[in-house]
């Protein structure tokens, strides 16, 4: 019975051309997300909401996921090839392989990324298949009173994670649960911030608010500084079909340090709010400790190019645990994904374990299917995907910003929606130019209806003693430890040398 659980949902997308045509349109997708310098997954998913809207659940989710799950594999192009990281944890990569491509081994380089990244990938959803056994009961032990705990631990960790200063991140955070609340009351009818406009009743819409926050910022932000994405000038590496074969045959001359850098990746997922900047670079700096002859990494090093892109792609596996079974965001890109699995119908959360097992093995084997396949795809589209980075930013601006506006329309076809666009579009610019973190604001909304209705169980279930709960206090003490945590390393860190998560 488990086996036909596990491996039904594998032979249904197999035997599927729908699904099997899915996966393979979003993988040369994912990788143009990743190869153009600035875009990424976050604006991918961001873009393809539209595309997605009124799909079946399934197929959207596998799509989503699909074209997610290779972003990193495109940015290995430009940040090989130019040194330019084509995705913010693709800059680990820069650090060997530009090194290897200056010296005439970018085919080599760019082949070791590519095995690293399918390799990595698969192991990533075998990880996540491989804790379904022990996370199960653990998901079904949570009572409301947990889970309400949790939605605020999820948006504190991930705050702190976002930018240098804790506050502005908490304030962003339950600014989007703020938001959140706009609507009817759900427990007595009454009106919450509408100002008597019957369209904000249903609450401010997901798509129009993730669109807003993301594409209209990035949008302005290119348009302003104008001229070609990349500033790189110069001709492209030159690089051959052999040189690409040597590099996928490191990954498995280097065995161990692949499959070690893999899991880790994917644990490190696992945790909510790290994401791929901590995964790529806490694996850089695993294979520096653990490798022989370290000297030679940073001087183009090709085990200097597996560690990271192994993490960079097993990371995904591990950021969907929290994500599905716990609506706590991985990363910031599964932020939005949780967004646009909400926006589809899928409510993330413990009662997937009862109801959702279908669904969440099929995302798992399409994670492993995507990374497969994105191989094969990578091998025939690297040299066009290469050429990227010279896009001018005038040539995509309108295409962005129509397709925006456009998704945020569609989403309840509602013209209002546009205008909600506009505004949260300039609350986002302004928070990107000034250092303000964005993705606690979308986990923020999307967590703070299941947060209010979570505490109202709990306060009818067990009054306020719920916080009295042993998982309770242990959600309590996290919360504590984690700003403890922040607090003590901004203390000690030298001045100037704070941590930034570009977002």
């Amino acid at each position: 019975m488990q086996f036909q659980a596990a491996f039904g949902p594998l032979f249904e997308i197999l035997t599927s051309p729908y699904l099997m045509g899915l996966i393979l349109l979003a993988i040369p997708i994912g990788m143009f997300f990743g190869a153009v310098p600035g875009l990424g997954g976050k604006l991918g998913i961001v873009l393809l909401i539209p595309f997605v809207f009124g799909m079946d659940p399934l197929a959207g989710s596998v799509f989503l996921l699909a074209m997610h799950a290779v972003v990193h594999t495109g940015g290995s192009v430009p940040s090989i090839l130019f040194g330019v990281p084509g995705t913010g944890p693709d800059a680990a990569t820069i650090v060997d392989g530009y090194p290897m491509a200056q010296r005439g081994e970018a085919g080599r380089a760019l082949g070791a990324s590519l095995g690293a990244s399918g390799v990595g990938g698969v192991i990533g959803a075998l990880f996540l298949a491989a804790m379904l056994p022990v996370l199960k009961p653990v998901v079904l032990a949570f009572s409301p009173a947990e889970f309400f705990l949790l939605a605020l631990f999820g948006i504190t960790f991930i705050a702190m994670l976002s930018g240098s200063s804790l506050t502005k991140g908490i304030a962003v955070g339950f600014l989007g649960i703020m938001v959140s609340l706009v609507g009817l009351d759900p427990h007595t009818g009454s009106q919450r911030f509408t100002f008597d406009q019957l369209w904000l009743w249903e609450g401010v819409d997901i798509v129009a608010a993730v669109l807003g926050l993301f594409a209209i910022p990035e949008m302005l932000s290119l348009g302003v500084k104008g001229g070609a994405i990349s500033r790189v000038t110069g001709k492209m590496a030159g690089y051959d079909f052999r040189q690409v074969l040597q590099g996928i045959g490191d990954v498995f001359r280097h065995p161990w340090l692949t499959v070690r850098t893999s899991i880790i990746g994917a644990a490190i997922g696992a945790i909510p709010g790290l994401g791929g900047d901590a995964a790529s670079w806490l694996c850089y700096g695993h294979a520096v400790q653990t490798c022989k002859n370290p000297e030679n990494f940073g001087k183009g090093d090709v085990r200097g190019v597996i560690a990271p892109e192994t993490a960079n792609n097993s990371k995904e596996g591990g950021s969907l645990l929290p994500t599905l079974f716990f609506g706590v965001p991985g990363s910031s890109g599964m932020a939005i994904l949780l967004g646009a699995f909400v926006m589809l119908g899928i409510q993330p959360g413990p009662h997937i374990a009862l109801t959702g097992m279908h669904l969440v093995w099929s995302l798992i084997w399409a994670l492993a299917l995507a990374n497969f396949l994105s191989v094969f795809v990578f091998l025939a589209m690297a040299p066009a995907f290469s050429l990227l980075v010279y896009v001018r930013g005038a040539l995509l601006i309108p295409f962005v910003l129509v397709l925006a506006y456009l998704g945020a329309y569609l989403s309840e076809s509602s013209w209002e929606n546009m205008c909600l666009l506009t505004a949260i579009g300039v609350l986002g610019y302004f928070l990107k130019k000034y250092g303000w973190p964005r993705p606690p604001f979308v986990i923020g909304l999307v967590l703070g209806s299941i947060a209010e209705d979570s505490i109202h169980k709990a306060l009818a279930i067990w009054g306020p003693t719920f916080f009295l709960r042993p998982l309770s206090l242990v959600f309590i003490a996290m919360i504590v430890l984690t700003v403890g945590a922040y607090i003590w390393r901004q203390r000690t860190a030298p001045k100037g040398r704070e941590i930034h998560h570009d977002i």
